[in-house]
């Protein structure tokens, strides 16, 4: 029987991919209030800052687990993870504000 490497028999890793995209959508996600509200959303975010941070490793995950789940498809990815965390982050806006 021949050597193999271990590195040949790896699974790829698509957590950094995954990572970078629920990052990214959490940004974007976070973005969204400025957009819609203007300016006044600032001082609503002063004293609800620690729900939306505590929103940023979840958001990561998300975008890990539909990496692995999507097989490496970014397109599938982004899709997935941009509508779980907008409405994810939409959600505790709307709880928090009571609109």
């Amino acid at each position: 029987m021949p050597a193999t490497d271990s590195a040949d028999n790896e699974d790829p890793s698509y957590s950094m991919q995954g990572g970078f995209i629920g990052f990214v959508f959490y940004w974007l996600a976070f973005a969204i209030p400025f957009l819609v509200y203007g300016s006044n959303t600032l001082f609503f975010l002063l004293y609800t800052w620690p729900f939306f941070l505590a929103l940023m490793p979840v958001s990561v995950l998300i975008g890990i687990a539909f990496s692995m789940f999507f097989g490496g498809g970014w397109f599938t990815t982004s899709l997935a993870s941009a509508v779980c965390v907008i409405g994810m982050f939409w959600t505790v806006f709307s709880f928090l504000s009571g609109w």
